[in-house]
């Protein structure tokens, strides 16, 4: 656990990717399995440990130490884990072991829930401090270090001097600890056969336009398309086996079955997930809103399929058949995918369609100003473009609508984790309305980043020095009409929800700049964010 708890130290205060690349490939190579492969499930998201919760981890410190007290040192360390891992106290004449990471994890998975308490209680007493915070952020799921499942893979490429593409295509074929991904890594032992021969293939990504990335380039070479507001899939029905993947690899294919029956055609398709009706149906297609009923769901209803019927806008192929075309250029696999696309069901695929333009400035024009609410931007593409897996620069660009933008008022702020715990670095803000006749604020979104690092120091230090309320963890600050922090937030979309006592939900917010030119009376309304919503509809 020592050798983990190390790593995790300093992945935290090791910002560069390469830099994080380098730590972990020294770790896979020096620790013995199945350590290495349960801290890489650890740390790419696929290790479960559902029988430790937070309020477990929290009942044991307070059968030690005095709920105040407790209370007092969470909120100024602001983690849970870093608090108990400081305050946990051993009984005398415990000794402290270095518990193997592998074995502590066998042991958790070995134990009932009834037993689990007592486990943890045991593992506790006997980790150091370092070990203790690793165990606590490994069995809670919290790790926030900055290393993402995809770093991880390259990590394991670089490692085994393989293509991450390989890595890719096996990974959600093979299951922690991982003992054949290593063993071939090492060069122990062949590459592993997979059980299933549709698995998931790594997606090729666009980069975003930016100023004067397309001068030099001719409008003749790229085609053009909408980019729709859903989620990104891949579809692979190959040697009869079929398999919905999200855009990480993520098998989906539980909450989507009636697209998975729909897909008889042999092939590996890439598209967008979307709700509603295709245009083969002539249905309008309908908001990210609607298709997240359906997602992160592992079975779904009839009712629900019937109420929130999901198609596949198919934009691009990967496998025609068990032949592999991407090698082939865009023009080509287009042709290829319109036919299987003609030849499937109606209701639950259609082609995205291609955007006329002759000039930047046209499909600047068009960009700007979309036929439908649903789309949020431009993805171009080049004629002549290879699939290629990953963000290659060149042959495929995403241009997006500009950002909706509002001024709104901080009211909450909550520490942050990892390198951020030390600030309050989590926002809410609210836009103001009318309640029983009185102007008042009502909370409409959350935003953790968008700001650099000298604006943190305000916004950290504004939060200390007016905060009015505690709530745990969670301050309340002053919030008035002449006085407060105004920001300005960008966000990609907006719908109505029900969860949310504003009415409103936006879609992926962030500060975009502090306002400390403008009072909170100046900043905007909740009627600015419902007109917003009611535009988009009624286009």
């Amino acid at each position: 656990m020592r050798a983990f708890a190390e790593l995790l130290d300093r992945l935290v205060l090791s910002p560069q990717r390469n830099a994080k690349i380098r730590l972990l490939v020294d770790y896979f190579r020096a620790a013995p399995d199945p350590d290495r492969g349960y801290a890489l499930a650890a740390i790419a998201g696929t290790l479960s440990l559902n029988t430790v919760k937070p309020a477990m981890i929290r009942d044991l410190l307070l059968e030690r130490m005095d709920a105040v007290l407790f209370q007092y040192s969470y909120d100024y360390v602001g983690d849970l884990a870093e608090t108990v891992s400081l305050a946990w106290e051993p009984p005398a004449g415990s000794v402290q072991t270095d518990i193997p990471l592998g074995a502590a994890i066998e042991r958790l998975q070995r134990t009932g829930r009834a037993e689990v308490r007592s486990v943890v209680r045991d593992m506790l007493d006997h980790l150091d401090t370092s070990a203790r915070f690793a165990f606590l952020k490994l069995v809670t799921g919290g790790l926030r270090i900055g290393v993402s499942a995809k770093l991880a893979k390259q990590a394991l490429a670089d490692m085994g001097d393989k293509d991450v593409a390989e890595i890719e295509t096996l990974w959600h074929g093979l299951s922690p600890p991982y003992l054949p991904l290593f063993r071939w890594l090492s060069g122990e032992a062949e590459k592993p056969a997979l059980s299933t021969p549709a698995v998931f293939h790594s997606v090729m990504l666009a980069n975003p336009v930016g100023e004067g990335d397309l001068d030099a380039l001719d409008p003749k070479d790229f085609a053009a398309e909408w980019k729709w507001d859903g989620i990104r899939v891949q579809l692979a029905n190959i040697g009869g086996v079929r398999r919905l993947y999200s855009r990480s690899g993520d098998e989906i294919s539980g909450a989507f079955p009636d697209v998975l029956d729909a897909a008889d055609f042999t092939g590996v398709i890439d598209g967008e997930l979307l709700v509603g009706g295709t245009a083969r149906t002539n249905r309008a297609t309908r908001t990210f809103a609607d298709l997240q009923q359906r997602l992160n769901r592992k079975t779904v209803s009839p009712k629900l399929i019937e109420t929130y019927p999901a198609f596949v806008r198919a934009y691009d192929i990967l496998f025609s058949g068990e032949e592999d075309v991407r090698p082939l250029g865009f023009v080509e696999r287009r042709a290829l995918l319109a036919d299987i696309v003609e030849r499937a069901s109606p209701q639950h695929f259609d082609l995205s369609p291609l955007v006329p333009f002759s000039s930047w400035e046209e499909l600047d024009r068009l960009r700007a100003d979309p036929p439908d609410p649903v789309i949020e931007g431009i993805m171009l593409k080049r004629l002549d473009s290879p699939y290629t897996p990953g963000r290659v620069k060149g042959p495929w660009f995403k241009w997006k609508r500009a950002p909706f933008n509002i001024d709104a008022v901080l009211m909450y702020a909550q520490r942050g984790h990892g390198k951020r715990s030390s600030y309050y670095s989590d926002y809410t803000f609210g836009a103001w309305t009318a309640v029983d006749g009185k102007e008042t604020l009502v909370p409409v979104g959350k935003a953790y980043f968008g700001f650099t690092d000298a604006e943190l120091e305000i916004l950290d230090r504004f939060v200390r020095d007016n905060t009015i309320e505690r709530f745990g963890p969670v301050r309340a600050v002053r919030a008035e009409p002449d006085f407060g922090f105004v920001v300005e937030v960008a966000f990609e979309g907006i719908n109505r929800s029900t969860r949310h006592k504003s009415g409103v939900a936006m879609r992926f917010p962030r500060i975009a700049r502090l306002r400390q030119d403008k009072l909170p009376r100046d900043a905007d309304r909740l009627e600015t964010l419902q007109a917003m919503i009611e535009a988009r509809e009624s286009t």
